[in-house]
């Protein structure tokens, strides 16, 4: 049965796909695994870094598995699969953590949305990138679009989605979508992480939320997430708390 297991490395989470009879393509049960998977690891402070990855050489991830969608009506296409599965990704994009998307087969489709959710990708020389979705009658509907237009020139990205060429990964490497080529990518995606055990976990996740803000990835919630971390710290927000629960008036001070 298709799914998202999560383990753990000490600080370092590995998030795995787990349907390699079909390529790794994802399923409503995937989605919504990884969706679970994320509000766990958002809230486990052991957590450094987040490395997903798949099962299997062949391919990362094909894409949405086409049994899950092809007979869904217009309406709940739109209002289902596209906005649950934009709604999940999200969720990857704006996890708390570091994220690298370890590549070790092609990313298709929703396959190489969910590596563009990630902060960085990992690669296989021989793996390959594209958006195929025109070929079976419909768009890139989980961000291929929108936020891979901010990481790619656009000239590329009309490339794979209205001509279907594919990306090779020297060439996803050279236009910087891709960190690092690797013919073992898990070695070198852990390689990388590592490097995080040595900095400060909150200055990690600050610096990750100003980059995002500054993309505009989420900027206004972004922008307040800052901002009400630095609140917080103030005597005057733990003066308006006491105040509160003792029913007084707050004596704020500006410190």
């Amino acid at each position: 049965m298709s799914a998202i297991h999560l383990d753990r490395e000490g600080p370092l989470a590995i998030l795995r796909l787990d349907n390699p009879a079909k390529l790794n393509s994802l399923t409503p049960e995937m989605l919504s695994g990884l969706e679970a998977h994320c509000d766990a690891l958002d809230r486990d402070d052991g957590v450094r870094c987040v490395l997903l990855t798949a099962e299997g050489d062949r391919a990362f991830c094909t894409g949405a598995d086409i049994n899950a969608w092809g007979d869904l009506a217009p309406a709940d296409f739109a209002r289902r699969w596209v906005r649950d599965g934009h709604r999940i990704f999200d969720r990857l994009a704006r996890l708390s953590k570091p994220t690298i998307a370890v590549l070790t087969g092609h990313a298709f489709g929703g396959g190489l949305e969910l590596a563009t959710a990630c902060d960085i990708r990992v690669m296989a020389p021989a793996a390959t990138l594209a958006l195929p979705e025109t070929g079976v009658g419909i768009v890139p509907g989980w961000s291929g679009t929108q936020r891979l237009m901010r990481l790619l020139p656009e000239p590329v990205v009309k490339e794979m989605a209205l001509f279907g060429r594919r990306l090779s990964a020297e060439r996803a490497l050279a236009l910087g979508f891709v960190a690092e080529l690797a013919e073992d990518p898990l070695s070198a995606a852990r390689s990388i992480a590592e490097r995080l055990l040595g900095t400060s976990p909150r200055a990690t996740e600050v610096a990750k939320y100003m980059i995002h803000a500054a993309a505009g990835e989420d900027a206004p919630a972004m922008v307040e997430a800052l901002a009400s971390g630095m609140i917080a710290a103030s005597a005057d927000k733990q003066e308006g708390v006491a105040a509160f629960r003792a029913k007084r008036k707050p004596n704020f001070t500006g410190a």
